[in-house]
């Protein structure tokens, strides 16, 4: 027994520099960021999200819980580009917290990490309904842009807890390859490295390369690839990256203006351009109304798509890969009557 004594004050040693004094606690504006934290952060932080799947963002109101979680974190990190900007001031404020607010380490603004679609060429004004002056915020729904978001909050947890540097370095380092198998599938990860596929796709080669290789394409790429070049409709302008992404083409929304609900007038002439232009689907989150989607669909022709956008927004979408898993079955299900749609 006396021999064993030095080891295990070794591993308790050891347990006490594997972990921080008291898990950091992690605060997300939305789930899907909060998935991500949680995914690179393992048992060394708390993660919990202000929005669940089922939320529309735009529509939060600052609660006192917000304030009262915001108020013991260590890590805010929020999806910026206005997309808050209705509530998070005043949850920021309310929170007294001098950690997380903007321009501290503890505040983590992932919209200034990506490259933003939909910047307004000129000045913005409220006639133009809700448009975002920094551009799109709906970044998160590009595979890509969440590996970026997971090595950001890496480093950032790093920061905050030089401990555990290395761990969150290996779990952001997992979670990039998992998304890049969904994404391109396992036989072509296991001979092409990851970030060697997504620049090969960036410039139009992927097909050609695993073509000479003898690599079947697989994952949300091949799954996608039917409906390449397919015009949709969308509700709200919020799924332009996903459909930068996957190679679909937005034609138009439901709301007229961001934020509007739509007339009778406008749907009709979206039903009009729906056969004129060749629409191949509509594309919608669950947490719009359908209604409107449905009277275009009884007109056309077209498959309405509901899938959300975020995690939790489906039971089936337990998780990030989870909710695009879903997404992309869910188009690829469509397929059948997009391609009528189009032909």
């Amino acid at each position: 027994m006396r021999t064993m004594i030095p080891a295990a004050a070794a591993l308790v040693a050891a347990a006490a520099l594997a972990a921080p004094a008291a898990p950091l606690r992690v605060v997300a504006t939305t789930s899907d960021l909060a998935d991500i934290a949680r995914a690179v952060a393992g048992d060394r932080a708390g993660v919990r999200s202000i929005c669940t799947g089922a939320d529309d963002p735009h529509m939060m109101q600052g609660k006192p819980s917000f304030i009262l979680a915001a108020r013991d974190a260590d890590l805010w990190i929020r999806v910026g580009l206005e997309l808050e900007i209705g509530w998070e001031p005043v949850v920021l404020e309310g929170s007294r917290n001098p950690r997380i607010q903007p321009g501290q380490p503890g505040h983590l603004d992932a919209g200034s990490l990506i490259e933003p679609i939909d910047v307004p060429a000129g000045p913005v004004t409220r006639e133009m309904g809700d448009v975002h002056p920094s551009g799109n915020p709906h970044f998160w729904v590009d595979p890509w842009n969440a590996r970026i978001i997971a090595t950001a909050v890496a480093e950032r947890l790093a920061a905050l807890d030089a401990g555990g540097a290395g761990a969150y370095a290996a779990n952001a380092a997992s979670f990039r390859k998992a998304v890049d198998e969904r994404m391109f599938g396992a036989a072509a990860l296991a001979k092409i490295p990851g970030d060697e596929l997504w620049a090969l796709r960036a410039a139009g080669t992927l097909d050609e390369r695993l073509k000479r290789e003898g690599i079947a394409g697989g994952g949300w790429d091949a799954m996608m690839r039917p409906l390449r070049g397919a015009r949709v409709f969308t509700y709200h302008r919020s799924w332009g990256y996903f459909a930068r992404r996957f190679g679909l083409e937005v034609a138009g929304e439901i709301e007229p203006k961001p934020g509007i609900p739509p007339s009778g007038a406008h749907l009709d002439r979206l039903v009009a351009k729906a056969k004129s232009a060749g629409v191949a689907l509509i594309l919608q989150e669950p947490f719009y109304n359908a209604r409107a989607a449905r009277r275009i669909a009884e007109k056309t022709g077209l498959p309405v798509v509901l899938t959300p956008i975020s995690v939790g927004g489906a039971p089936e979408a337990k998780d990030y890969l989870a909710t695009i898993d879903t997404a992309v079955a869910r188009l690829a299900a469509a397929k059948p009557s997009a391609e009528g749609a189009r032909q």
